[in-house]
């Protein structure tokens, strides 16, 4: 890699590669694994597809440890643990390799291991109140979640009408259908789904369709952002 490493492997300079990374490629992948093993092929797919990013979350017991086989074998994927739920898990998901934490909900103790821990935390928001105290906390980067549940694209343009320095990763309910959409939102930094690692794809092996539907979002998000289509493998070395 190209970033200066740590002695436990992370940059440090994740945040700022982290936003380059979102706007170039405004795509994250939110990936659960049930098998750590899928996880390497997994990461490797996408990168392939043309994102070196993903989310993978703390949903199954196998979590840390495909984010460690992850943070070891891909070093070209910018790997962040989601789901994350409190300090400890936080703590453990760094450890493991995690290089930035999502989180569904406002958690000011997430928020402060994170910093004590120098990487990035994008908490879940849904309302306005959130925000604020989100603002509050020194945050500008916000997962925006449940997205087509909590008011979707009208709500997000209210609140980045307001938070003008704000920027949201709407979660929830996108898909390659809607992801155009959501992009062309002014206060939209970037989308995270689940549709771009099928389930039934990763337990049956069948990577070659997490590199399409990868490249199918690359695609989508090169149209609405009015960007070349190319440059996030470059960004992702």
């Amino acid at each position: 890699m190209a970033d200066r490493l740590a002695e436990d492997g992370r940059s440090p300079d994740d945040a700022s590669r982290l936003t380059a990374l979102l706007q170039l490629t405004p795509v994250v992948p939110v990936v659960v694994i049930d098998d750590a093993s899928r996880a390497v092929p997994v990461a490797r797919a996408l990168v392939a597809g043309g994102l070196p990013i993903m989310e993978i979350t703390l949903r199954t017991s196998t979590a840390i440890e495909a984010i460690g086989g992850v943070a070891a074998d891909v070093p070209e994927a910018h790997v962040g643990a989601g789901t994350v739920l409190s300090n400890e898990q936080a703590a453990k998901a760094v450890s493991a390799g995690a290089r930035f934490i999502v989180s569904p909900g406002l958690d000011e103790d997430v928020v402060s291991v994170a910093g004590e821990l120098s990487v990035p935390v994008m908490p879940g928001v849904t309302t306005p109140s959130e925000v604020q105290r989100a603002w509050n906390l020194g945050l500008r980067a916000l997962k925006y979640f449940p997205a087509s549940l909590a008011g979707g694209i009208p709500m997000l343009k209210a609140l980045g009408a307001v938070f003008r320095d704000v920027r949201f990763i709407p979660t929830g309910g996108i898909s390659a259908a809607n992801l155009c959409e959501y992009l062309e939102v002014p206060s939209v930094i970037a989308c995270g789904g689940s549709w771009l690692t099928p389930p039934d794809a990763i337990a049956g092996g069948d990577y070659a369709v997490i590199t399409r539907l990868a490249t199918e979002a690359v695609a989508i998000a090169g149209r609405a952002m009015g960007q070349p289509t190319t440059t996030a493998n470059q960004a992702g070395g």
